[in-house]
């Protein structure tokens, strides 16, 4: 059954209770296992190896002032029944050679951040290599571009949403547990060290760790712009039907993106928990001893703070979570990839996006390319943390677009006839507010 498309056999009544809404969850819980990554085990405990704990209310927010974002998104490509490049291809704005300015730019941007993965791949190879001295860093890296590979070719949807589940759950609890041993050390976090985190106080020293940290932490620009190709492929638009503003299509719409809304929520809960999580490890340890984590230490410093107190088996434990938060970012942003570079090509002329069998063969070819292109940019460059933080500046700079293509489906006709109430109105222009100045401090930053 291919999933985008809209015959009326698939129409399907939305579920109205909780408990059957819960049945139909997923494409945010992918989301998750890509935003709980290398964004959180690098990235997020660095700033707080650096700041201390004084920026735990900018982690906070940075979670939860881009959700609205996201969830408009997926509303628009639910209404519309489009994916989010079709969607840009319609934006108002310059065109070259009949496509948009937004999907030129997205596909220069998106390659630019094959360097972020890259750095992934690094970080996970350092993993491998701690594991088994044995093997070189470059053939682990292979390794595990190889493993990444793998798993692209084979994710059809059900595989995918599955195996993002499970990689969420295993890292909530090796979450849970570095917080709680952390507690047993010497570096124990304590409610004056959480509040002193929440009096939302900005030393203009810390003004550029601050930006760069709601760029990177909670959902970023790609998160945003992969999730309306889950909500496709879930079977919500499919659910809704083709629009027909019809009070029988009207229904089932906001049925079915109550069940988005909760997804959204529930994904958000458990993002938001493990993002301050690793914040508070990096500011209550690292920052404590003035280390901070780069280059091919980065896994031993970061393993250091719990073999140093608890012993050599917690070195191994941290190895195994370390393992699969990682690769939970290189498996849902490779199969994102995949999704959003077929259908980048598509929007230029290449193929037609929804002819079935043209898009699992492209599909399926980038799921191998793209992992290859990642392995080789690690063994060229060999610098995890710089590479993984100059791909989060692609990604700042995708968020103005994001925000400008938010504004305009807020706008859109579908909008107008399933309205949102007013605490989401309220949240989503916050975000844009908020958006709009991470990436002009961004823009200033690479011209000044």
């Amino acid at each position: 059954m291919d999933q985008y498309s809209l015959s009326s056999e698939y129409i399907q009544a939305p579920p109205a209770t909780f408990k059957q809404r819960l049945k139909h969850l997923g494409p945010s819980l992918i989301l998750t296992a890509n935003v709980v990554g290398s964004g959180e085990l690098i990235v997020t405990t660095t700033l707080g190896a650096k700041a201390g704990f004084i920026l735990l209310w900018v982690v906070l927010i940075s979670c939860v002032a881009k959700v609205a974002i996201q969830l408009q998104f997926g509303k628009y490509a639910i209404l519309n029944s489009q994916t989010t490049l079709q969607s840009f291809n319609q934006l108002p704005g310059p065109r070259l050679k009949g496509r948009s300015w937004a999907v030129w730019s997205w596909l220069a941007l998106k390659s630019f951040q094959m360097v972020q993965y890259g750095g992934i791949v690094g970080g996970v190879a350092l993993v491998l290599h701690l594991v088994i001295p044995a093997l070189p860093i470059s053939v682990c890296a292979v390794l595990v571009g190889s493993l990444a590979a793998y798993m692209c070719y084979r994710g059809d949807y059900p595989f995918i949403e599955k195996f993002a589940i499970t990689l969420v759950a295993l890292f909530s609890i090796y979450t849970v547990y570095a917080v709680f041993s952390v507690q047993f050390t010497e570096f124990r976090i304590s409610w004056p060290d959480i509040a002193s985190g929440l009096e939302m106080h900005l030393p203009l020293a810390s003004l550029g760790l601050a930006m760069a940290m709601f760029g990177i932490t909670g959902v970023g620009a790609d998160e945003i712009i992969s999730y309306p190709y889950w909500c496709l492929e879930k079977g919500y638009a499919r659910s809704v039907g083709k629009r027909d503003d019809s009070e029988a299509w009207k229904t089932r719409a906001r049925g079915w993106l109550k069940v988005m809304y909760l997804d959204g929520v529930l994904s958000l809960c458990i993002y938001t928990l493990s993002t301050a999580a690793f914040y508070l490890l990096g500011a209550a340890v690292l920052h404590s001893q003035g280390l901070v984590p780069e280059g091919s230490a980065l896994i031993a410093t970061l393993s250091s703070v719990y073999t140093s107190v608890l012993g050599e088996y917690a070195h191994y434990i941290f190895l195994l979570g370390a393992f699969v938060t990682l690769f939970s970012t290189l498996f849902v942003a490779g199969v994102s990839a995949t999704r959003m570079f077929a259908d980048g090509f598509a929007q230029v002329g290449l193929f037609d996006y929804y002819n079935e069998r043209s898009r699992e063969r492209v599909i399926k070819f980038l799921a191998v390319f793209i992992p290859a292109l990642w392995t080789a940019l690690f063994l060229f460059f060999k610098a995890p943390v710089q590479m993984v933080v100059v791909g989060a500046l692609a990604l700042t700079l995708l968020l103005v677009i994001v925000v400008f293509a938010a504004i305009c489906f807020k706008r859109s006709p579908a909008e107008s006839i399933i309205p949102a109430g007013p605490l989401f109105n309220v949240m989503f222009w916050a975000s844009v507010i908020a958006l709009l100045l991470v990436g002009a401090h961004s823009l200033f930053k690479l011209w000044f």
